[in-house]
């Protein structure tokens, strides 16, 4: 395993672990060293009731002199979350411009511009 797993509340899901490798070769083929990270995980809210856990987790990555937290209510909400930011292109191309619909002056002027 090349990223430095930490957790503060007991280690990371079984699943997680299993679908790690492919996040790790995602990395790698997309010029990230998987060596220079470490993903932290920890409570996202002090434990109300003792018996139910944590409802989200914060899992924090350090890379290099950077890092950055995201909240997920489970390790596989940011493994996906982690991936797609893995395999994202670094700079994103234009945003396709969606028609917005008209508005409420808008509308009203067509209206009056109607014969009556």
């Amino acid at each position: 395993m090349a990223i430095t797993l930490q957790s503060t509340i007991g280690g990371f899901s079984a699943e997680f672990m299993r679908r790690l490798p492919q996040l790790e070769q995602a990395m790698t083929a997309n010029g990230l060293d998987p060596t220079e990270f470490v993903i932290s995980k920890d409570r996202a809210t002090p434990a109300t009731v003792p018996l139910i856990g944590p409802f989200f987790y914060e899992y924090t990555v350090f890379f290099g002199d950077e890092k950055f937290t995201v909240t997920e209510p489970n390790d596989m909400r940011f493994l996906e979350y982690f991936y797609a930011r893995c395999v994202a292109p670094d700079e994103a191309g234009p945003e396709p411009q969606v028609p917005r619909p008209p508005g409420l002056i808008s509308r009203i002027f067509r209206w009056m511009t109607h014969p009556i």
